[in-house]
């Protein structure tokens, strides 16, 4: 009898953490979680949205700089070395120094190996109260791209990137199986009740929508706990390529949330919800534009 073929199944670990005041603390944090992720058999492990400080762009502020880093530097090193003796792959956001005066808020990919499989600069940058990351950052320069890790091919976008649906599309057109968001959101001060719960509700349905829209899974991790004037939602997610919620996290403590993500499960929602065949390519030529001006009578 022929044999059936395996499905190809990757476990993912996501780590929503809470920060606190010291970066080395945070990163020793984020270590004791990958090696307890990893200990459950994941394989891929994402972090948070810069998660070797709080989220300081809730004010503009020089000394923040202070914070940035080289890439490879000491973090990367320190990462990949975890990687390469638990061989897994973890995908981390650091506050990037790129040259002087120019910094990004970057996701580094860091393969089973150890060596850095490439690198994702936020693209889109968010200048809203208590979250001035035009004072930080440098748009993203790299596009939008996928990479072939030991386990899946991943594309790794940044927080604001999740409302975009242009950006999830290009990533799975690059290949991606998996899209991860690493993500620092929250609402702020005095907020009523029914519109901090229908901006938690929209971010995840956002997220769920590219997941259907393209038959990916959607890796989301948020950071958990009130730093400054946020109070970060946490409620981290993996959700199929149907949209569905494969695993959810809560919204008041640290956690590491893991999943499976069946593969195989991809080219079977394609098959059944052709979207990727019958877009018009031909046709979106305005979407290069800021916006379509009527002019003239109809």
């Amino acid at each position: 009898m022929p044999r059936t073929k395996k499905r190809a199944q990757v476990k993912i670990a996501l780590i929503q953490m809470s920060a606190g005041e010291d970066p080395d603390a945070n990163l020793e944090s984020a270590v004791i979680h990958i090696l307890a992720a990893a200990m459950k058999g994941a394989q891929i492990v994402c972090l948070q949205e810069l998660f070797r400080s709080r989220y300081f762009c809730q004010s503009e502020d020089h000394r923040n700089f202070q914070l940035a880093e080289t890439i490879p530097g000491l973090t990367t090193e320190l990462l990949g070395t975890v990687a390469r003796q638990k061989e897994i792959v973890i995908v981390a956001s650091l506050f990037e120094k790129r040259s002087a005066g120019i910094y990004h808020n970057t996701a580094v990919v860091i393969d089973a190996d150890g060596s850095i499989a490439g690198k994702y600069r936020k693209m889109h940058i968010p200048d809203d109260p208590l979250y001035y990351e035009k004072f930080y950052f440098t748009p993203g320069d790299l596009g939008f791209p996928s990479f072939a890790t030991r386990y899946a091919k991943i594309a790794a976008l940044v927080c604001w990137d999740q409302w975009f649906p242009e950006a999830a599309r290009l990533a799975a057109l690059s290949g991606a199986q998996i899209l991860f968001y690493p993500t620092a959101i929250g609402w702020i001060p005095n907020e009523p009740r029914a519109v901090a719960r229908n901006q938690r509700d929209a971010w995840e349905l956002i997220q769920r929508s590219h997941a259907v829209a393209n038959g990916v899974y959607v890796a989301s991790v948020n950071r958990v706990g009130r730093e400054g004037k946020l109070k970060f939602w946490g409620n981290s997610f993996v959700a199929g390529p149907f949209g569905e919620i494969v695993a959810r996290a809560g919204g008041e403590r640290a956690e590491r949330l893991i999943a499976v993500c069946d593969l195989g499960k991809i080219e079977e929602t394609r098959q059944s919800w052709p979207f990727l065949r019958d877009r018009r390519i031909d046709a979106y030529g305005p979407l290069q534009l800021r916006a379509i001006e009527k002019t003239g009578r109809r």
